[in-house]
């Protein structure tokens, strides 16, 4: 069909206002990552000289090494736990029958839409109540960490099995039933393998989620779980060194990295359900 000239004109121009969004957002993307490749102490343009020597105090560094230890140690309970929660959330709100599931599935995506601040305020009220009435201090603990982020990250596991869920043959599950499969080969051998991908992705961004977040750690982790982002944000506050941008340039690496795997892993699903990728 021949476009006429007002349609090729709001057409390409849709485009390139797209293109000058995108590149508005990843602007700041663009300019600290050349500057953790910086020589000299200090931020300016053009760059006295290239180095690596911020690199190296990033994998060197006591402060940035335990504050790594403790993102990875953390992300790995958080993803391990939202995985388990946001699967079993997706099966059960897969059934059609289930009553009030709009409610249930907007109660579980609270953390997504409300902002992370008033989560962050609600979480550590919480942790002081839960502590003055069952004796339990949350607050500073790594469990308390734990169940924060788990909080956060279990909703992305749930949309992305629940996509995932979306035209599944549930015949197939009830033919191994009738050919005497316990419900736990039921979901191990059939379920399981046909939605992997979604857990995948969900988990990915599970630890991402859990890998990035500063604000709930501000507020109820302590002195000794110093997290990556927190330490980031310490770094900033305390001294500003260009340490902070190899930090960062790495973190939106492997950000970027875990987003190309997710969305390898959602073709692969839709290759699996029959569904051409758009």
């Amino acid at each position: 069909m021949t476009l006429t000239f007002t349609e090729r004109f709001f057409k390409y121009g849709a485009w390139i206002w797209t293109w000058l969004v995108l590149l508005f957002l990843i602007a700041p993307i663009l300019a600290v990552i050349p500057l953790s490749f910086n020589a000299e102490p200090y931020f300016s343009y053009p760059m006295p000289g290239l180095s690596l020597r911020w690199y190296v105090d990033f994998f060197t560094s006591d402060r940035w090494l335990d504050a790594i230890q403790t993102s990875l140690e953390l992300a790995a309970c958080v993803t391990i736990l939202s995985t388990i929660l946001g699967t079993l959330a997706a099966l059960g709100l897969s059934r059609t029958n289930l009553p009030a599931r709009p409610f249930i599935m907007s109660v579980l995506l609270l953390p997504m839409i409300v902002p992370v601040i008033i989560t962050a305020v609600a979480t550590f009220i919480f942790y002081a109540e839960a502590g003055s009435i069952v004796g339990i201090n949350l607050i500073g603990s790594f469990s308390g960490l734990v169940l924060a982020h788990t909080m956060l990250a279990t909703p992305f596991v749930v949309i992305a099995v629940t996509s995932t869920l979306t035209g599944f043959d549930w015949s197939l599950s009830r033919a191994a039933q009738s050919l005497g499969a316990p419900p736990l080969t039921v979901f191990r051998k059939v379920i399981l393998p046909l939605i992997l991908p979604g857990v995948v992705s969900g988990a990915l961004f599970a630890w991402v989620t859990s890998f990035d977040e500063v604000v709930v750690a501000l507020f109820v982790s302590g002195p000794n779980q110093r997290t990556l982002p927190k330490q980031m944000f310490s770094g900033i506050r305390e001294q500003v060194s260009p340490t902070i941008t190899a930090a960062a340039t790495i973190l939106v690496i492997l950000s970027t990295l875990l987003l190309v795997g997710a969305e390898l892993m959602r073709r692969r699903s839709e290759r699996l359900r029959g569904v051409t990728p758009s």
